[in-house]
């Protein structure tokens, strides 16, 4: 994925390889495949941080809901829902945010609410905004939570993120590479006291390290990325995956959730549904031009027009997800 900065996009060093490996295709192929890839969550409507409230969506669950926009340096990068859940003993971070200056912020709201210690630290996936706020609690030496492949993503694309955030807030708030302490390699659960967080490492979806928890207090699922709600979601993993993944998600008979983009607390069955038949069209019109040979960009700009009027960000995120789609099915 390549992140868009005032315009500008900026290519991943792991494209390199990619394109050597389509090698076989067109020229003017390969540069629209790989033009249009992008960093779905590096945030413009200039809001910053310390303008957040947050809401309590169930006892002791505090989430603030992020702009649907990119990364500025006015926002810091604080685009996701993050938050926190206070148990009998400790608490735990939902997500971190997305630059250190968003982490500190997430910090101080924590103890304007609580003295309990902050044990756990969750970082649901790779992108930035989900993970560069997790250094402002080093000093707290919570336990960080990662999928097991998230290691190994860092190493691909920590130190790529971390330069991007420094062009946009400075080196320092941009905050800086953390690694998970705890790897999930299937599931995990986490007692917070009289309260147990239930996670589940999910196979390549949105990206190739996506974690989700639920909390046995609300039952409230956080699926992190996984669900996005009114901001178009953002492919960087594998489109055939992630649909398998709604069905896991769905499997676990949560009713409420809390996305990783949108309200900060929704139903569950029709928010999936609505990710669900986008991700669904995304394939079959998808799979439709590769039969037809298509050429990519002529793909770009008519796969999916009819959910155009249906998410915010259509217009910057619905190409690239054709061209991750394109380079995913064209080899079934």
């Amino acid at each position: 994925m390549a992140a868009q900065h005032g315009g500008s996009s900026v290519r991943f060093a792991s494209a390199h390889k990619e394109t050597r490996r389509m090698s076989s295709l067109s020229a003017n192929r390969r540069q629209a495949l790989f033009g249009g890839l992008c960093l779905c969550c590096l945030p413009t409507l200039g809001r910053s941080a310390e303008g957040f409230g947050l809401d309590e969506v169930g006892p002791g669950i505090f989430i603030r809901r992020g702009p649907d926009a990119e990364a500025t340096a006015d926002n810091a990068d604080a685009i996701a829902n993050i938050g926190f859940i206070v148990g009998e003993k400790s608490v735990l971070v939902t997500e971190s945010g997305g630059s250190l200056t968003d982490g500190q912020w997430l910090r101080a709201e924590i103890a304007k609410r609580t003295d309990k210690p902050i044990s756990h630290v969750v970082l649901t996936h790779v992108h930035p905004d989900h993970c560069f706020g997790a250094a402002a609690f080093s000093d707290d030496k919570p336990v960080f939570v990662g999928h097991h492949a998230l290691r190994s993503a860092l190493d691909a694309r920590g130190e790529y993120y971390r330069n991007r955030l420094v062009e946009i807030l400075g080196p320092d708030k941009a905050g800086s590479v953390v690694y998970p302490t705890l790897e999930v390699k299937d599931g995990a659960e986490i007692d917070i006291g009289g309260r147990t967080l239930r996670f589940t490492a999910h196979g390549t979806a949105h990206t190739n390290c996506d974690l989700s928890m639920r909390d046995s207090g609300s039952g409230i699922l956080f699926p992190a990325d996984l669900l996005f709600v009114t901001r178009i979601p953002s492919l960087d993993g594998s489109l055939i995956g992630w649909l398998k993944q709604t069905e896991v998600l769905k499997a676990m008979g949560a009713t409420k959730a809390v996305p990783g983009h949108g309200p900060t607390l929704v139903d569950f069955a029709p928010a999936m549904a609505d990710l669900t038949r986008y991700l669904t069209t995304l394939r079959d019109e998808t799979r439709k031009a590769v039969a037809a040979d298509l050429p990519i960009d002529k793909a770009i700009s008519s796969i999916g027009r009819s959910e155009r009027d249906k998410w915010v960000l259509f217009d910057t995120y619905n190409g690239r997800n054709v061209t991750q789609a394109f380079k995913e099915l064209e080899w079934e």
